[in-house]
């Protein structure tokens, strides 16, 4: 090369009017695509992930969703000295727990995730969350073997909360890994979908419980039978987890097949599950994670979670008005969650997400005010409200999410910090909530903390990159078929025109 040559190839200006040497560099920094190097993916594959995925995440939230909306019953049963605000702090304090302990079921099972594969992992975390949810129901009562009691459910409680520790991780990323890059947040929203079943699910049996019993037969003996369901069903979702293939991603990562994005030709300098060096390299995404998932189930956990028991608690309605409001107001949810991954496929996350957090600082106030007003009418309208920004969040969380993270430590970067956010924020929503309303003496508190959760969200969404339609991170481009992984590869050249 001559001096003049050496000077142009410094100067990105002089380089772009040097033909020969634009092609030469635009190689170099991004090789030209091949075929081979395209995942062009089985759409009744995709289906059939997504199936058991959702399907398995359904019925992990179904086992974790029965024990909030049994807090009061649960409070009779195992905290039955002191008054009704004391017993339920004492369950709601049992019902967090349980996320005190997910950040480790994170770190346990992401790291594993990402050496083993995701398929092993969530079957594992499947089998475990059954058996804690199942072993619950057969835990005597408090008159029967008086302190033992709290302390199993304690355990158990605990059991359930470590192996949930690696299920959203693990279910997204499965998902986001088998989905074709352009739609990604249609497929991803499937999730949540089963998320909100199994809340549904949860929520249906205790609400035809409260109405086919009186109290004594529910603290006797009807609270158990929600747990006992736990074990079939759990065997199900084992079955349709273990039928599955890896992920086309982890398979490539597995045989050295990846490359063909800048991401992917980068060399690897983190051993898959290295947890230490996910914590150095990987900290300001880990916080940006952390930040995103807060807002989420600060306003999740609240509307899915806390609200039955505020209707009863604070507004004097019967438990089963409050779930079946909140029954009527998930399936219509369920409804909108897919067409919102299908606008985030289209405008990108971030726009979706936006719209969430700001319908949250903005409508939360004006929501908890119409529902203090009371009546059936009033009280649907506001959580509607409520869950109109929610279901902007649920229709686009589980695809933006494991896009944050490269492929080889997507499984336990995610896993961690959406636990330990989780945790901090999410389990321990219904808790605070009613320790502030005690506290402040008003019962307007749940609007001024999602307000708070909405305006963090707002600054977290703002400082993440847009993901959308382009290839996860660390992986080659995946594509629905050959005639577009043919079309990609012809667009990638190089110009001849340059």
């Amino acid at each position: 090369m001559t001096a003049p040559e050496s000077q142009q190839v410094a100067d990105p200006e002089a380089v772009k009017r040097h033909p020969v040497l634009f092609r030469a560099v635009r190689q170099r920094r991004n090789p030209r695509l091949r075929r081979t190097d395209i995942t062009v993916t089985d759409e009744q594959a995709v289906k059939r992930a997504v199936k058991a995925a959702s399907l398995g995440n359904a019925m992990e939230w179904f086992d974790f969703g029965i024990y909030s909306y049994l807090a009061v019953t649960l409070g009779h049963v195992f905290f039955p000295s002191g008054s009704d605000t004391t017993q339920l702090l004492s369950s709601f304090a049992t019902f967090a727990v349980a996320f005190l302990v997910r950040p480790l079921g994170g770190m346990f099972f992401g790291p594993m995730g990402d050496r083993l594969g995701r398929k092993k992992v969530l079957a594992l975390t499947m089998i475990m969350m059954a058996v804690g949810t199942f072993a619950i129901g057969l835990i005597p009562s408090h008159d029967t073997i008086g302190v033992g009691a709290p302390v199993l459910l304690i355990v158990f409680r605990m059991l359930q909360g470590f192996s949930t520790g690696g299920e959203y991780g693990g279910a997204s990323t499965f998902i986001a890994e088998y989905a074709p890059d352009k739609r990604r947040g249609f497929f991803g929203s499937f999730l949540e979908i089963g998320t909100l079943a199994g809340y549904v699910g949860a929520a249906g049996l205790v609400t035809a419980l409260y109405a086919l019993l009186d109290d004594p037969q529910m603290d006797a003996w009807g609270w158990r039978i929600p747990f006992l369901v736990a074990g079939p069903l759990g065997l199900v979702g084992l079955y349709l987890r273990l039928r599955l293939d890896e992920t086309p991603a982890f398979r490539k990562l597995e045989g050295g097949k990846v490359r063909a994005t800048e991401a992917a030709d980068r060399v690897e300098t983190i051993a898959k599950g290295d947890l230490a060096q996910i914590f150095r390299q990987y900290w300001p995404t880990l916080i940006l994670c952390v930040c995103l998932v807060g807002a989420y189930s600060i306003t999740d956990y609240m509307l899915l979670s806390y609200m039955p028991t505020y209707l009863s608690d604070e507004l004097g309605y019967s438990e089963t008005h409050g779930l079946l409001i909140l029954i009527g107001v998930m399936v219509f949810l369920m409804l909108l969650i897919s067409q919102v991954g299908k606008l985030s496929d289209r405008f990108g996350r971030k726009p979706l997400l936006m719209a969430g957090m700001v319908g949250f600082f903005v409508l939360s106030l004006p929501s908890f005010l119409l529902i203090r007003q009371g009546g059936i009418p009033a009280i649907t309208l506001g959580m509607l409200m409520l869950g109109l920004s929610l279901v902007c969040l649920l229709g686009t969380m589980s695809s933006a999410l494991p896009a944050l993270f490269p492929t080889h430590v997507r499984y336990g970067s995610l896993s961690v910090a959406y636990n330990l956010s989780a945790s901090i924020f999410g389990g321990t929503t219904p808790l605070l909530i009613t320790a502030l309303i005690s506290w402040s003496g008003t019962n307007l508190m749940p609007a001024y903390y999602a307000m708070a959760a909405g305006l963090v969200g707002i600054i977290a969404v703002a400082c993440m990159k847009e993901t959308a339609q382009k290839p996860l991170d660390g992986s080659p481009p995946s594509v629905e078929t050959r005639e577009e992984a043919a079309e990609l590869c012809a667009a990638q050249s190089p110009d001849p025109k340059f």
